[in-house]
């Protein structure tokens, strides 16, 4: 450890810390601007300058590395004349628009510029005019004269989103940020250029002049969108979401969400928003009040119970639901005396189940994402399926380690692959049986598999027997994989023979918890794929939409049947008998448990628009109704305890209930289908109902993907 003088204080550092670190460790404030924890260092902003003891001039504290003894002053008169010059010289050419910048009330410029600056200027000549640029529907460049040139943007698309879409042109006063051939900005993860932003160059473009920040209540809440369980800060105004922004948490998400996390609010706020129960009568739809709706399901479920037994009722859930929420929808069908219940919707192979009350999941913490040093990962649009996990190991690659891909087609993950296996998904288990006999034959031991081996795979076999800290990370497409307990069994074995620890990346906010809560069918129950294709007399969708989220693409239900949908959206129109209004994240309470095993609670943070109710509570009162025993809890932290005992909000479920155990049988022979994945804005009913992300390149490349071919032209 090196130890320093800070401003009379004893602090003790890493060797080739800087000594903004220093002062970080010490509490002490340095006003700085390019500076970023997570991003390298520039030293081009100059706001940080110190005065370091027999330097000649002061040194910016971003910058220079902390020697043993160094004596540093921030807040001698040198240090600050150095400060006030340098904020001089950025207001010369700032507009002076602070009462319509929407950064106004959470600018670092403006908060600087109030102990640093003069209340007035020397210069008398006219400011720079920067022509404004469009990059898309997410970011807002419309006030580019504001950029003070810290090139925050620029660092994190090279070094945290792993694509330069942004960079410096010209030089002077002729300075500028742009993308250079009028390209938009289209990372994953773009979003978070607001964030860093320290002034008003770069917004929010559905934001845009909506509110001031210090109209905004701030209130804390939980991505129900990807596995990783983003924690987010969002912003109300009048009981309406008016913004989402990241909430800091190293252990998950950093200080970084995607884009879809912080867009994906304008669906709350979407005219398909469904604000009372209706019912079909008919063919036509109606609009009742809650205790006419409910009476009617509970009449039809008893009565198609006591015509065809319980056996034909079922109900199908998204694994975005909350934790109560699917707790409440088991004990429901099991209560009618059905086991028919499945959060399982895009599977293929339904036998690739963990043991009751147990969940597949990462097989490791979030954070070690980004020491990895060796990680195959097998069937996954990492960067798109997954970006905060995919950034991390991004990081981890930048450290020096290999990322290995067994993949259907080759795709731009933003970050350099060491080896890749390209085959079509319906011959992964061969492909992976193929890395299985190199790892085999590396090591002396039998291989589980009888397999053909190539250059690719034996490359990929010598990476995983190297390096320390390895994992083998199964994909979306591999969890939804109609052999997906061979590829499992394959990876376990693997994973035995090298060290690495195996896991999924999980698909949605809950798919660990929906395992937990024995979201799956019970003995003899029907799965989600044979109720989809017409096992069902009753059918409840739990906020779901079989023709987006389901592999089967449709519900098919016996004529004299009963669909009840539950959802925030007038949706499943074609199909339903009952529509009942069911609340968003953003207007219920509830829990999520993401990939690592992590329980995270929330709040509703605005009050349930028209006569919308959370959905524990719709399936609590039907309950009652039904005279089903379990229907008494008061409260979604009651729901919880009884359905997840022992576990404390924020801390990770124990490891006796996370299992990534299968079965040894390994079938090599040709897949009959291919797996069914969403879109990176097609994952769930709330990012379908974004415009903002509905316009971005992602969503427009997918929605041509799926457009039928029109006159022998393919989309």
């Amino acid at each position: 450890m090196v130890e320093i003088e800070l401003d009379g204080k004893k602090v003790e550092v890493p060797p080739g810390s800087m000594v903004m670190h220093a002062a970080e460790k010490a509490g002490t404030y340095i006003p700085h601007f390019c500076y970023h924890k997570k991003l390298s260092i520039a030293a081009n902003c100059r706001m940080c300058l110190v005065d370091v003891e027999k330097a000649p001039k002061p040194m910016p504290a971003c910058a220079t590395p902390v020697t043993q003894g160094m004596i540093v002053r921030t807040k001698s008169d040198k240090a600050i004349k150095a400060q006030q010059s340098v904020m001089e010289f950025l207001l010369i050419n700032h507009p002076l628009d602070c009462p319509i910048c929407d950064q106004g009330g959470e600018c670092q410029l403006q908060d600087l510029a109030v102990g640093y600056g003069s209340s007035g200027s020397r210069y008398e000549e006219e400011k720079r005019v920067v022509f404004h640029k469009d990059v898309g529907p997410l970011i807002s460049m419309e006030e580019m004269s504001r950029c003070i040139h810290c090139t925050r943007c620029v660092r994190f698309g090279q070094e945290v989103a792993g694509v330069m879409e942004l960079g410096m042109s010209h030089r002077g006063e002729h300075a500028e940020i742009e993308t250079f051939i009028g390209d938009t900005v289209d990372s994953e993860l773009s979003g978070n250029m607001i964030d860093i932003c320290p002034v008003g160059a770069l917004t929010s473009k559905p934001f845009r002049y909506s509110a001031r920040t210090w109209e905004l209540s701030r209130r804390k809440s939980v991505s129900p969108h990807d596995s990783t369980g983003a924690n987010l800060i969002v912003q109300v105004k009048n009981h309406k979401v008016m913004r989402v922004v990241p909430l800091e948490n190293e252990a998950v998400n950093e200080c970084w969400i995607a884009d879809r996390d912080r867009f994906s609010y304008e669906a709350v706020n979407s005219e398909e928003r469904l604000t009372s129960p209706m019912l079909k009568q008919g063919g036509e739809w109606k609009t009742v009040d809650w205790q006419t709706a409910l009476e009617y399901v509970a009449n039809g479920l008893r009565q198609i119970k006591t015509e065809r037994g319980a056996a034909a009722i079922g109900l199908l859930a998204s694994p975005h639901s909350t934790l109560e929420e699917l707790a409440l929808a088991g004990a429901l069908v099991r209560g009618l005396g059905s086991q028919n219940i499945d959060s399982r919707l895009r599977h293929a192979d339904f036998s690739n189940t963990a043991a009751a009350g147990t969940a597949r999941w990462l097989g490791q913490p979030i954070a070690s994402l980004s020491s990895l040093q060796r990680v195959l990962v097998v069937g996954s649009n990492l960067r798109k399926d997954h970006p905060l996990f995919a950034q991390r190991i991004r990081q981890a690659q930048r450290k020096g380690g290999q990322v290995n891909v067994l993949n259907a087609v080759a795709q731009d993950w933003a970050m350099p692959v060491k080896n890749t296996v390209l085959a079509d998904s319906r011959q992964w288990v061969s492909a992976l049986a193929g890395i299985a006999a190199a790892v085999a034959a590396e090591a002396g031991v039998a291989a589980p598999a009888q397999a053909e081996v190539n250059d690719a795979q034996r490359a990929i076999a010598k990476s995983l027997l190297g390096g320390e800290q390895k994992a083998i990370l199964l994909g979306n497409a591999a969890a939804h994989h109609a052999q997906a307990s061979s590829l499992l069994s394959l990876a376990n074995w693997i994973g035995q023979q090298t060290g690495a620890s195996v896991g999924y990346l999980s698909e949605a906010a809950n798919t660990v918890g929906a395992q937990l809560v024995n979201a799956v069918p019970g003995q003899g129950g029907l799965n989600a794929g044979q109720m989809l294709s017409g096992g069902l007399h009753a059918a409840l969708l739990l906020n779901t939409e079989p023709g987006h989220d389901s592999a089967a693409g449709a519900l098919n239900v016996a004529p004299a049947g009963m669909v009840v949908t539950l959802s925030p959206f007038k949706t499943n129109l074609d199909v339903s008998d009952v529509l009942l209004p069911i609340a968003p994240f953003t207007e219920t309470s509830g829990s999520f448990v993401n990939a690592e095993g992590r329980l995270q609670g929330f709040h509703a943070v605005v009050r349930p628009l028209g006569d919308t109710r959370p959905a524990w509570k719709v399936l609590r009162v039907l309950g009652n109704l039904l005279e089903l025993p379990g229907f008494d809890a008061d409260s979604s932290q009651a729901v919880l305890a009884a359905a997840l005992p022992g576990v404390a909000n924020g801390s990770l479920v124990d490891a006796a209930r996370l299992s990534n155990a299968g079965s040894a049988t390994i079938d090599t022979t040709l897949a009959n289908t291919e797996p069914c994945v969403a879109s990176i804005y097609q994952l769930d009913g709330l990012v379908r109902r974004s415009p903002a992300l509905q316009l971005t390149a992602d969503a427009r490349a997918a929605a041509a993907a799926a457009a039928p071919a029109v006159e022998g032209v393919s989309a």
